[in-house]
């Protein structure tokens, strides 16, 4: 088994915490890319046996000492929502790129969404969807192209569809985050694809195992297809406290959803996101349906 680690950025949120387990399960080394090595959530990252090492995405200096003798990389940025329409998450996919690449790193598995790369020119329209939605596609547009045009020895992109975990208490979904009202103006009866986190470790690891196999591999990532109406049903059946769903779009925003969220819920009726289970199936990596993730959640609270 190989000693060489591999470094997870993101390691305290949702995806790098289901990344991190997923290898320490399987006894792969990890070092954990956390800004507070004190922090309750890096406290706990160390106990499951990762080697926690201080970074930021916005440090690349701090980004290169954290790769050094790492063989791969897991890649997740995001933006910074104290300014939405700023380019940190590109500039943090390229901080991370070059000190992995300067740093030796052989192989990048890297998170993105699905849908990313529709050719639609109205997918970008502005003016109908709002300048965040746009700007935000673009980013993760560009992000997967510094990672392909990166020359790394091997590169997977792994594109998540809505989590499951954005129907569990705190959620930027909910009104006022941990309320049982969920603020969205979307379709609630469209079939959707929605995964659970924890299928982003178990595809990462399948790819940081086989490197060559996944190599160049853009993974629509989807463990479930159904509409919000039923995911909530299934929830509401496990669940002490029901979650409400708006009887309307208008009393969604009167409960106060978030203008770009909103934009961004309409946009994804019309541009559904293509990820799928059997996607992810046809490459040999099990995903989780959304009744066993609820099952596991609710026995988690």
């Amino acid at each position: 088994m190989t000693t060489h680690p591999v470094l997870v950025t993101g390691a305290t949120g949702n995806q790098g915490r289901a990344v991190a387990r997923a290898l320490l399960d399987a006894g792969r080394p990890v070092r954990a890319l956390v800004r507070d090595t004190s922090s309750e959530a890096a406290v706990r990252l160390a106990a499951a046996g990762a080697t926690l090492v201080r970074g930021d995405l916005d440090d690349p200096a701090s980004l290169k000492e954290a790769a050094a003798g790492a063989t791969a990389v897991f890649s997740m940025e995001t933006a910074n929502f104290a300014d939405l329409m700023a380019d940190f998450e590109v500039q943090r996919a390229r901080n991370l790129v070059t000190a992995s690449r300067e740093s030796g790193i052989e192989q990048i598995v890297h998170s993105s969404v699905s849908g990313t790369g529709t050719d639609d020119p109205g997918a970008f329209d502005e003016e109908r969807w709002g300048a965040f939605p746009a700007h935000y596609w673009r980013s993760k547009i560009e992000a997967e192209r510094v990672v392909r045009e990166a020359g790394f020895a091997t590169w997977t992109i792994l594109r998540p569809s809505s989590f499951m975990e954005n129907l569990k208490q705190p959620s930027i979904w909910f009104a006022g985050f941990t309320s049982n009202r969920l603020t969205v103006v979307n379709d609630l009866d469209v079939a959707r694809p929605w995964v659970a986190v924890q299928d982003i470790g178990t595809a990462t690891l399948a790819a940081v195992a086989d490197p060559q196999r996944f190599h160049e591999v853009v993974l629509e990532l989807a463990g479930d297809v159904l509409s919000m109406r039923r995911a909530v049903e299934i929830l509401n059946s496990v669940r002490a406290t029901p979650i409400e769903l708006p009887s309307s779009p208008e009393q969604a925003v009167e409960w106060g959803v978030m203008p770009e969220l909103a934009k961004s819920q309409r946009r994804m009726d019309t541009y559904p996101a293509p990820a799928r289970p059997e996607m992810a199936h046809a490459l040999g990596i099990e995903t989780t349906t959304f009744e066993q993730w609820a099952q596991g959640a609710v026995r988690a609270e």
